[in-house]
């Protein structure tokens, strides 16, 4: 059974509906400022630092023990930003035991595809640059962000980098297509995305590209070598066959993947975690698979 706190959180989504509608600039802050509603968090910006054409944001914890956590916000693409996730990217740091470097992509309809893919790859090679062993680094991303994640790891990978010791996938947007049946049987129980509004994004990111590209969906790629996976999708999300097909692509190509679905939630819950326990539970347990995964790579 959902928390009794599950309600205060639909009134904050509804109050927060001019995030989800409209034209992009106008919903870009909107969503920067969306977690005030949490009251004051106590989360001054951190340092910014460039990462080749964009910038990035250092949000360190109190121990972070020599490990480093990458992190793509979510946000459809186009939305999103170091500061609309940074009470989520900093509880996360904070349970791995790792600094975050927060990256603030490109973002469309200034700089389709393949802009944030470019950024991605080059954060991480950033944080290798500087020394980081790649056993201590790990990547994470909500929605958009964790299929960029994903996408990111197949160019890796294809280029012959060292790869992190694994990633947190949190209800990943993972097939621009859209076409996935959950889009129709959970529309009327989705109570955070809309379809139509997702198409529209999908195609400023696209721009013309084959949304069936494996670096724009990559459920339909190859994952044949990528570090362990955990993915995250709550049962009321229309994106849940999106979480499905990553699970499915990753087990084909024999990718460790743990699929771990939490009965009642909805699109990336983890975010609402300052009035949310459900998204307490969910941060504490991704939070501890980055941690025992750089242990792995320790050894």
């Amino acid at each position: 059974m959902a928390s009794s706190e599950l309600e205060l959180v639909r009134e904050l989504i509804e109050l927060n509906w001019h995030t989800r509608n409209g034209d992009v600039e106008p919903r870009r802050i909107a969503y920067d400022r969306a977690q005030e509603a949490f009251g004051n968090l106590g989360l001054p910006p951190g340092e910014t630092v460039g990462v080749g054409a964009c910038t990035a944001e250092w949000v360190r914890p109190a121990r972070e023990d020599g490990r480093t956590l990458l992190y793509l916000h979510g946000g459809s693409y186009a939305l999103g930003s170091p500061q609309s996730h940074r009470h989520l990217s900093s509880a996360l740091g904070a349970v791995a035991g790792a600094a975050v470097l927060a990256l603030h992509y490109r973002r469309p309809p200034e700089s389709p595809f393949p802009a944030a893919v470019e950024d991605a790859v080059a954060a991480y090679r950033m944080l290798l640059e500087r020394g980081c062993p790649p056993g201590r680094v790990t990547f994470a991303g909500d929605s958009a962000g964790a299929g960029l994640a994903v996408a990111a790891l197949q160019v890796l990978r294809d280029a012959g980098d060292p790869l992190p010791a694994a990633a947190v996938c949190i209800s990943p947007w993972a097939d621009l297509t859209c076409e996935g049946a959950s889009h129709t049987t959970r529309k009327e129980r989705e109570i955070l995305l809309d379809t139509e509004d997702l198409l529209r994004m999908a195609g400023r990111y696209l721009a013309g590209t084959d949304p069936r590209n494996p670096l724009a969906s990559p459920a339909h790629g190859d994952l044949t070598g990528l570090p362990p996976l955990l993915i995250h999708v709550g049962s009321e999300e229309v994106l849940y066959d999106d979480a499905r097909a990553l699970e499915q692509a990753a087990v084909k190509a024999g990718v460790d993947v743990t699929f771990d679905e939490w009965p009642e939630m909805f699109h990336v819950w983890h975010w609402y975690h300052p009035v949310l326990p459900e998204g307490r539970a969910a941060v504490e347990a991704a939070g501890a698979f980055l941690r025992r995964a750089t242990e792995e790579g320790e050894k």
